[in-house]
């Protein structure tokens, strides 16, 4: 992506998704209130219980408008019964300029413990990541939606934070929140299969502007009560099952490379269930290898030569043991 490109508006092509999931709570089991300075709060599996079909309107809402969503009977872990598959055809915008949780939102000035990564079109408005300036993209909309993988909405200081940043008032701001132990939650993480293979591109430096499209596919993975077997799941449904194919503008060899340099199978850490990596570390995510949080496998082809290449390998059995 270049400054120097038209880009459409995430915020503009995503308020539809987003009015339509309000207008369909009740069959969806979410609820929607308002809170007294105005903010739309939309609970999708926290208070209220959600539904797999919530989670995948999320993750389209998530995209920005620029992707599909869909659940589909069995898919690459064929002992498991339905998986996750995202499509976006302009995979950089939808997945790195709207998907990514990349807004880090925590309450720095009440006694709440208020934390969650901010996701979907509200980033492109407020635009406060340094990933911004590299896609040379800014969204100007007047209403915009944050998505919340959290037990709760988000107290008035994050609010007020979200709302400056992004140069709105809180009126014109949604939330909507799940936590990863919900319908709803699980399902709109496992639909990240696609973005965590951009992320990764971006990390080892492939050139954005090559890559023309996308498609991921990952096992839907069961909700667990307990947050951190949860996680653990839809971590594993990524890692050990999930796949993505690129379409990508470029040579054999630089085609190639990105095939060997994505999958989950460069880490160090790769070959445990997600859960048990994280007691090891004790919790702490940043000694987790970054190199980890990428598909099982990837596939890219070059739509400037016809070839195709493969890297990584998908883990059928951890896949199982963690689901199981």
């Amino acid at each position: 992506m270049s400054a120097s490109q038209s880009y459409p508006s995430v915020n503009a092509l995503s308020a539809p998704l987003v009015e339509r999931l309000v207008a369909d709570a009740a069959t969806l089991r979410l609820a929607v209130s308002q809170t007294a300075g105005g903010v739309r709060m939309v609970d999708a599996g926290a208070q209220a219980r959600g539904s797999i079909e919530a989670g995948r309107r999320i993750a389209e809402i998530c995209l920005g408008g620029l992707g599909t969503v869909t659940i589909a009977p069995s898919g690459p872990i064929a002992s498991w019964p339905h998986s996750v598959t995202v499509h976006a055809a302009d995979p950089v915008l939808a997945c790195l300029g709207s998907q990514y949780a990349g807004w880090s939102l925590a309450d720095d000035t009440g006694d709440s413990g208020f934390f969650a990564l901010g996701s979907g079109p509200g980033r492109a408005v407020a635009a406060v990541e340094d990933l911004y300036g590299e896609l040379g993209y800014r969204d100007s909309a007047t209403k915009t939606a944050l998505v919340l993988e959290a037990a709760g909405g988000p107290p008035d200081s994050v609010v007020a934070k979200v709302a400056e940043a992004s140069g709105l008032r809180p009126d014109d701001l949604t939330f909507i929140f799940a936590p990863t132990q919900s319908l709803a939650g699980s399902t709109q993480v496992v639909a990240r299969v696609l973005e965590v293979a951009l992320h990764k591109a971006h990390t080892v430096g492939f050139d954005l502007h090559a890559i023309v499209d996308g498609i991921g596919s990952a096992p839907l993975s069961p909700p667990h009560p307990d947050f951190i077997k949860a996680m653990g799941r839809t971590n594993d449904a990524i890692i050990y099952g999930g796949r993505v194919q690129l379409f990508v503008d470029a040579d054999d060899a630089d085609a190639r490379q990105l095939a060997e340099q994505l999958p989950s199978t460069t880490s160090s850490d790769h070959g445990a269930p997600f859960a048990d990596i994280f007691a090891r570390v004790n919790g702490d995510f940043y000694k987790i290898d970054g190199a980890l949080f990428s598909p099982a496998e990837a596939i890219v082809t070059s739509v400037r030569t016809g070839a195709t290449y493969r890297g990584g390998r998908l883990e059928p059995t951890l896949v199982e043991a963690s689901f199981a």
